[in-house]
């Protein structure tokens, strides 16, 4: 499900203080290889059984080369998604996802936003 109550969305910022900034917010960047896109997660665990939720931060390189460490990037529009043991994530409209894990997932975005504009504001000065 898209989380659009951030507006992390179509922020741009240089690819090591955002990786610096969603690792503090608990983030991990994913692990494979591109030239043009990251994706953050951040796991949410749950006490159902086998389910584990999960907030997708992507971005695109609008400058730069993503593997060399030094790219400009785009945020897109935060996702929440399910993990469905053994199947994976669903990241649709269609999946039930409790009220506190969307609130927790908000507050966590919002706070990533605060960071994030905080720091393109400290570089803007």
């Amino acid at each position: 499900m898209k989380i659009e109550s951030t507006e992390i969305q179509d922020t741009v910022l240089d690819l090591q203080p955002l990786t610096y900034i969603m690792e503090r917010n608990g983030f991990v960047l994913a692990g494979q290889w591109d030239y043009e896109r990251v994706t953050f997660d951040h796991k949410i665990n749950s006490p159902e059984k086998n389910i584990t939720y999960y907030i997708r931060v992507s971005g695109y390189a609008v400058e730069g080369d993503v593997d060399t460490g030094k790219a400009v990037i785009k945020l897109l529009t935060p996702l929440l998604g399910k993990h469905h043991y053994p199947h994976g994530v669903e990241y649709g409209e269609g999946e039930e996802i409790p009220q506190n894990i969307t609130e927790k997932t908000e507050r966590i975005l919002n706070n990533v936003n605060d960071q994030l504009k905080q720091f393109i504001a400290e570089e803007a000065n």
